[in-house]
């Protein structure tokens, strides 16, 4: 009952509340990235599979520049991200405007995190199981090691929390994951400045 209904009422009704709130903050960010992302743009736009895989477009608070180097390509993460940006993601403000996308019914607060179109066809059988329920803003995987952990890890943390879900596990995921963005824990991986790419072996 809790997975199929109350979950997506609760998913509604607190993100358009939040959105309401932090709507001052969001309005202060976007001012600020105007000018930060050297004419980038203020939100990053992707599309990523959702529930039963299919697609949808997720939208974030864009954390870095598009310069490139000299033969035209993107230069590395490490080396686009503003400082304002840095700061957005260790606090995890460039999450914000997924707000909407909890409204609209494309993710909701609690789930495995969306990953890139490009990786569906690397999962094996159970990998692609993550795909069951909603993609969160926040999940398990997210509060046990975040970017920190193996791809091998975190998809076992995905299907334990599908296995596992209920109202209590949320609540719970919840609280760690404020406690996560107080300490601004586990926002890059050992050799990125977010996450290696899956490459179906990992």
């Amino acid at each position: 009952m809790y997975s199929i209904f109350i979950k997506r009422i609760i998913d509604f009704f607190l993100s358009f509340s939040l959105l309401i709130l932090v709507s001052p903050i969001i309005l202060g960010l976007s001012f600020y990235l105007h000018f930060a992302n050297k004419g980038a743009g203020i939100f990053f736009f992707q599309q990523r599979p959702g529930k039963n895989n299919e697609i949808f477009r997720l939208i974030k608070f864009k954390t870095m520049t598009d310069e490139r180097d000299s033969e035209g390509n993107l230069l590395p993460d490490e080396k686009r991200l503003t400082p304002i940006g840095k700061f957005i993601r260790s606090t995890s403000l460039d999450e914000l405007p997924q707000l909407w996308n909890v409204i609209k019914g494309d993710m909701s607060f609690i789930g495995p995190r969306p990953l890139l179109v490009d990786y569906l066809p690397l999962y094996n059988s159970e990998q692609i199981r993550r795909h069951e329920v909603r993609p969160g803003i926040t999940g398990w995987a997210q509060v046990n090691g975040r970017n920190t952990i193996s791809w091998k890890r975190k998809f076992e943390l995905d299907l334990w929390y599908i296995d596992n879900l209920s109202f209590l596990l949320d609540v719970k995921i919840i609280f760690l994951t404020l406690k996560k963005v107080f300490l601004r824990k586990d926002i890059s991986s050992g050799s990125s400045a977010t996450m290696e790419v899956f490459t179906g072996d990992n």
